[in-house]
């Protein structure tokens, strides 16, 4: 009788790396956030942070969601996303709550005054959560009528990972508009870049849809300009681009 060989215990070790890449993909999105939550709650003060980057992030992650719909895929992308739509509602609310309080004797803006000059910049957190309900409504019920149609899967899950993929941008150009990069987290950056890095590496090697690929590698090279900002304006400081003032533009985008 042959002795048993170490197979035996490499079967619950793949499968106890397997568990925590999935759970790393489940979680690792939301903990760059984390930081940055902190440093608004303490500094009472949203200057730093886009909260465009919220919109992108709920945006693509509906859009995930529904592509699941038309073509399944692993579960653990599939609870990312819900995961992360609630993350980014928490930090709406915070967002609004500490903007709010800083403005003093200005008109109350709301969703339901359909006003695109001041889109996103409202001034009560049932606001955002209207609007994404619309948006899930509308582009739920769009995806139920051509459900059938591959061409229509393909496209959905394609604008849903560009979508994420442009997560860094508003960012990235609001830290250009003010030629710093003070208010942002850079550990929050420093973990979208990790974080985007390891997601990319996942898609590949579990043969995810070509979208999730393409797109996270942007992702990537997106972060790392983020990070040559931080450089660039830590070493070499430059005087804010004056340019003419939306009303909303002192409050947080």
């Amino acid at each position: 009788m042959e002795a048993p060989g170490p197979e035996w215990a490499l079967v619950p070790m793949r499968q106890l790396v397997s568990w925590g890449a999935a759970g790393a993909m489940v979680f690792g999105g939301v903990v760059p956030y984390i930081p940055q939550y902190r440093d608004i709650r303490r500094s009472q003060n949203v200057e730093g942070f886009s909260t465009y980057v919220c919109l992108v992030l709920l945006v693509a992650n509906i859009l995930r969601i529904l592509f699941w719909f038309g073509r399944r895929f692993e579960s653990p992308l599939l609870w990312q996303s819900i995961i992360m739509i609630f993350t980014m509602l928490l930090m709406l609310k915070l967002c609004t709550e500490v903007r709010v309080s800083n403005e003093l004797n200005i008109k109350r803006r709301s969703f339901a005054d359909f006003d695109l000059n001041y889109f996103w910049h409202w001034s009560k957190f049932t606001d955002y959560v209207q609007c994404v309900l619309t948006f899930t409504g509308v582009t739920g019920y769009i995806t139920y009528l051509w459900l059938d149609s591959s061409l229509f899967v393909e496209t959905l899950g394609f604008l849903a990972v560009f979508t994420e993929a442009m997560l860094g941008v508003p960012q990235l150009y609001r830290n250009y508009q003010n030629r710093s990069t003070e208010g942002m987290s850079v550990k929050m950056v420093l973990m979208w870049t990790s974080g985007d890095t390891f997601k990319t590496v996942y898609f590949i090697l579990n043969q995810a849809p070509f979208q999730f690929s393409i797109c996270g590698l942007l992702q990537v090279f997106v972060d790392i300009a983020i990070l040559l900002q931080v450089y660039l304006y830590s070493y070499y400081p430059q005087k804010p681009v004056s340019h003419t003032a939306h009303p909303a533009s002192t409050k947080a985008l």
